[in-house]
C-alpha cells in the first residue's frame, strides 16, 4: 500500500469520489471477503455504513460466483437502488471491489463517472 502525507492513496482517491459525486455519503474498497482495505465517510445519521458494506460484499460475492457459473464475462458493475440511497459497486481485480453510497437525491451518473476515472488509480495501488 502506498502512503502519502495525511493518508494513503485509497483514502485521497476515495475523498475525492464521495465529495464530487453530489450526495456521496461514503466509499470503500473492500475484498470480496468483507474486510474493507479504507474508506471515507461523510457523517449521517443512521447509516451503520461498515455493516451496510460487509453484508452488500456477502451479496456481491454470490453475483460474482452466479457471473462465473454463467460464464458471461467478468462482473464489471452491480448498482442497488433502495428508499434511502444507491450503491454503485464497481469490480476492481479478483479480489477486491469499490463501492459507492450516495442519497437518493444524488447524482447517480456523476458518481459511476468518477468511480469509473479512479479505477485504474485504484488498481494500481493495489498492486
Amino acid at each position: 500500500m502506498q502512503f502519502r502525507q495525511g493518508g494513503t492513496v485509497f483514502s485521497e482517491i476515495l475523498q475525492g469520489i464521495v465529495q464530487q459525486s453530489g450526495g456521496g455519503i461514503g466509499a470503500v474498497v473492500m475484498g470480496y471477503d468483507g474486510i474493507a482495505i479504507e474508506q471515507y465517510l461523510e457523517p449521517v445519521e443512521g447509516l451503520d455504513f461498515q455493516m451496510l458494506t460487509v453484508e452488500y460484499a456477502n451479496v456481491i460475492k454470490e453475483i460474482k460466483k452466479t457471473v462465473e457459473i454463467l460464464d458471461t464475462g467478468q462482473m464489471e458493475e452491480v448498482s442497488i437502488k433502495t428508499e434511502r440511497f444507491f450503491v454503485i459497486i464497481r469490480s476492481l481485480t479478483e479480489e477486491y471491489f469499490l463501492a459507492l453510497t450516495l442519497d437518493r437525491k444524488g447524482n447517480f451518473g456523476k458518481g459511476r463517472y468518477l468511480m469509473l476515472r479512479d479505477t485504474p488509480k485504484l488498481i494500481e495501488a493495489l498492486s
